[in-house]
């Protein structure tokens, strides 16, 4: 704990047989309280290796759900165990657990109340090896997401976050999205409730065994950050209401 509050991680895993044990050894045991692992009915074993770790929370989907879906499976299960700051953090291994200290730090001492991991801040994304039509798709939704919501967020798509329990609470996250597009809507209530957001320098790790969309889902998933910009726009100056704000 840190300032008498419980801190879980929670892991949205999709066949992260591969990377689990290397993530789950960096995870810093001296402030995590629990960690929750859900399987999005992956092909592999890594409800085994899970197990083997003696993770004690684990949620095997039946299907497929999604990314989205898995996220929403997570954060019920935290929020059920009494979470008072939870941990977003993929099981492949992308992104160092290292960070949990720094960024439960800021969200114990009642700094902010959601922190994520950019990889833009810096110059991690490139020297982990972020394919170059990534980082220039990143950089101009981005771009577009900070004019239409007068934000100003090195990036909104990264999958490295924490947040209070209040935020959880008051976020209507089971509305969104069970796609990759979940984390932008996500992003998109907590500015339009009023939450800050903190952001820090995070590297990040592109290879073989690490989960990537495809150019399509990369393509599809673009498409709805901008949807999703333009309807907090309108919703923002009451010009259409959209009920993934309301």
């Amino acid at each position: 704990m840190l300032s008498n509050k419980k801190i879980i991680v929670v892991l949205p895993a999709y066949n992260a047989a591969r990377t689990l044990v290397k993530t789950f050894d960096e995870i810093p045991m001296d402030i995590v309280d629990e960690i929750v692992l859900v399987d999005d009915n992956s092909s592999d074993n890594t409800i085994d290796v899970a197990k083997g770790l003696g993770i004690k929370h684990i949620i095997k989907h039946d299907k497929n759900l999604g990314y989205g879906g898995n996220q929403k499976s997570c954060y019920n299960k935290a929020l059920a165990l009494g979470g008072d700051i939870v941990i977003m953090l993929h099981p492949d291994y992308q992104y160092t657990p290292k960070l949990i200290h720094s960024m439960s730090y800021l969200i114990a001492n009642e700094v902010y109340p959601v922190v994520i991991g950019s990889r833009i801040l810096g110059k991690g994304a490139l020297k982990g090896g972020m394919p170059m039509y990534k980082y220039i798709a990143n950089r101009f939704l981005t771009l577009f997401q900070n004019v239409l919501m007068n934000q100003k967020l090195s990036e909104y798509h990264t999958g490295y976050r924490a947040f209070n329990r209040e935020v959880l609470e008051q976020i209507n996250y089971q509305s969104n999205s069970d796609d990759f597009i979940f984390d932008n809507q996500f992003i998109a209530q907590i500015f339009h409730k009023g939450f800050e957001i903190a952001e820090i320098t995070c590297p990040t790790k592109y290879f073989e065994e690490a989960s990537s969309i495809n150019f399509k889902r990369s393509l599809k998933y673009g498409i709805g950050v901008m949807k999703t910009s333009i309807q907090y726009f309108l919703d923002k100056n009451n010009l259409l209401k959209s009920s993934l704000f309301n």
